[in-house]
């Protein structure tokens, strides 16, 4: 095995365990020298001036500090930024680009339970068990043993907007269900769409023709408000929103004004703004089921993006090219 390379975490000191137990870390010593008991939560501070002086790879997370010019002058070692979690725009630089700087994400780690959590509501919203628990528990009383019209996931028709990691993983998780799943993305054509085995159509049609929309969209200025107040008003009667990617991509007050009304409902693991104030009406409109973000990992999940690092680390220190590397064109384009 080849020399390991001086690594430094730089996160919040108490992710660090979470992302990082023990047999993880354990594999992560394998391949670099680094201290579970050195973390720097501020690159500026003297402390860390000669581990940092010669760092090879950075271990990022959820708290890292921003990556700019000067931190990087105090890290001429610097190779590889790997980093532990989904979206590297809070503390990258184009300074790390211009340095030749390798940079990693564990975004397609943490697309998983995201994509696991999107397929579980849409299989119960198809059974619309969410708002009929609502119903059950307000009035008390089973309708019965009846069929319900309306409701099952026999051929209901999904609309996934977004072929981000987590829009792909949705599809591909759908794909032993016998749903109509149908794709917007106006950065991916007809041949692309096909190469996921889904129709590629227009945002309008999308939402006019599925019973279930579920947004995997990046969050940039163009996205903001994405679904408002004309997009909901498409949505067929009875209609699902799903929403695990970023709260500002929906319009709050008009998805508010139509729940109010009864005629569409909605999963939201994310808001806006976020967290909800507390009197906020989705906390008590029954058409709304509202989860404090925990879609992306959370618990035992964190492990799945430790281990991610550790492959990439891997990679570096054995002269291969990343896995999963952060393009520095197409970042304004993904969460």
């Amino acid at each position: 095995m080849p020399e390991r390379p001086q690594a430094l975490f730089a996160m919040t000191a108490e992710n660090v365990p979470l992302v990082f137990p023990p047999e993880v870390l354990a594999r992560l010593r394998e391949w670099v020298d680094i201290d579970p008991a050195l973390v720097a939560e501020d690159l500026t501070d003297p402390a860390f001036a000669d581990v940092l002086a010669r760092t090879e790879i950075l271990v990022t997370g959820w708290g890292c500090p921003r990556l700019d010019a000067a931190v990087l002058d105090a890290a001429p070692k610097l190779r590889a930024v790997l980093h532990s979690a989904g979206s590297v725009k809070g503390f990258v630089t184009p300074e790390i680009w211009r340095r030749g700087i390798a940079v990693s994400s564990a975004a397609e780690a943490n697309a998983v339970p995201v994509a696991e959590y999107t397929l579980a509501m849409i299989l119960l919203t198809g059974k619309d068990v969410l708002v009929r628990r609502e119903r059950l528990r307000a009035e008390r009383a089973a309708p019965g043993w009846g069929v319900v019209p309306g409701i099952g996931n026999h051929g209901r028709r999904v609309g996934v907007i977004g072929a981000s990691r987590i829009g792909r993983k949705v599809i591909e998780l759908l794909r032993p269900f016998d749903l109509a799943v149908s794709l917007s993305d106006p950065y991916v054509d007809a041949a692309g769409a096909a190469e996921l085995g889904v129709p590629l159509v227009g945002l309008d049609d999308l939402l006019s023709t599925s019973e279930i929309v579920t947004v995997h969209a990046p969050e940039t200025p163009e996205t903001r408000h994405l679904i408002g107040r004309r997009e909901l008003a498409l949505m067929p009667d009875g209609g699902v929103l799903i929403n695990t990617a970023r709260g500002s991509l929906v319009d709050t007050d008009a998805l508010v004004d139509e729940l109010r009304t009864g005629r569409l409902s909605a999963v939201l693991d994310v808001t806006d703004p976020e967290p909800l104030p507390a009197d906020s009406p989705l906390h008590d409109l029954p058409g709304a089921f509202v989860t404090p973000h925990l879609a992306g990992s959370q618990g035992n999940e964190l492990a799945r993006l430790g281990m991610a690092v550790v492959e990439e680390a891997e990679r570096v220190v054995s002269g291969a090219g990343l896995a999963c590397p952060v393009d520095y064109a197409g970042l304004e384009r993904t969460a």
